[in-house]
């Protein structure tokens, strides 16, 4: 079983409009809604991959019932943790003239420190039975900002593998945990580093704690540095689409990976093919199955000096 942690779970919510033009009102052509968060997303996609797989996390109020039952008839195992606060929505509003996607993120709900302990609660039991474990997004309010470092720490000493997905200061402090695996975006990499240039940065995250590092590179693919070796890793021709929920898409390939015991260099090309066929796909969290199956082909991995 794979376990993914989303403290801060959302209602995704994507709008379709013919063009995004600022200051105008705008006629929706789509709505459509999912249960979101980055680890949602994560899981969704694992289950889609065909590995079991539970969520936990919080989810409360008119939202968070709305949620749950949008996650009902999916694949992943419900394990949130209730909360009196509503659950977040996040909008993502798709100008279809352009294929560029605009996105509003809400904080999310305050949580109690008597929620935070029954959600540590809930953590340790679900731990026992897990393969591997991702913790993923932001922090809600209320959770302490060490929080992703305690639950990594936790996830060492049950001997689970942990990928930390998330930045700022909750990285940070992650980091210093050491945690299996980091899947920062360039620009969540350099406000952690300070260094604009990847390789230096990634190396700089191994050094401060992480095991292994994954950055996205956006349309570039994938940079990693392990102790197996350096590879990026690039789709074969750039792709245009809604790139939300590519990363998490990424997330789900490396995981997956991991409890098959796949290759690095295997490993690389299932994260960029299925993050690329994420950004084909029109909502966030799925992927175009079909462009996933050409795509795992044509991936380039790259072996890099140290």
């Amino acid at each position: 079983m794979i376990l993914t942690v989303t403290l801060n779970t959302a209602l995704d919510i994507t709008y379709r409009v013919p063009a995004l033009v600022p200051h105008a009102a705008h006629r929706v052509e789509q709505v459509t809604e999912r249960p979101g968060g980055k680890g949602l997303n994560v899981a969704r996609v694992l289950a889609a991959l065909g590995h079991r797989c539970v969520v936990t996390g919080f989810a409360g109020g008119r939202t968070g019932a709305h949620l749950r039952e949008l996650l009902a008839p999916l694949a992943p195992v419900d394990a949130l943790v209730p909360v009196c606060g509503d659950t977040r929505r996040t909008i993502a509003v798709v100008d279809t003239a352009t294929g560029d996607t605009t996105q509003l993120n809400e904080p999310g709900p305050q949580i109690t420190a008597a929620e935070w302990e029954a959600f540590l609660a809930a953590y340790e039991p679900l731990l026992r039975e897990a393969d591997a474990v991702a913790l993923c997004g932001s922090l809600p309010p209320g959770v302490p900002v060490g929080a992703y470092a305690d639950l990594v720490r936790r996830a060492r000493a049950a001997d689970v593998p942990v990928l930390l997905d998330t930045s700022g200061e909750p990285l940070r402090r992650g980091l210093a945990a050491r945690p299996d695996l980091i899947k920062p975006n360039a620009d969540e990499l350099a406000r952690l580093t300070g260094s604009r240039e990847p390789l230096r940065a990634a190396r700089d995250a191994r050094r401060r704690g992480a095991h292994s590092v994954v950055a996205s590179l956006g349309p570039e693919g994938l940079l990693a540095i392990t102790p197996d070796g350096t590879w990026q890793a690039a789709p074969p021709a750039p792709v245009r689409g809604n790139p939300t929920g590519a990363g998490d898409s990424a997330v789900a390939a490396l995981l997956s990976s991991l409890v098959e015991g796949l290759p690095w260099p295997d490993r690389l090309r299932r994260a960029v093919a299925l993050s690329t066929a994420t950004v084909l796909a029109p909502v966030a969290g799925e992927y175009d199955g079909e462009a996933y199956e050409e795509l795992l082909t044509g991936v380039r991995v790259t072996a890099l000096g140290d």
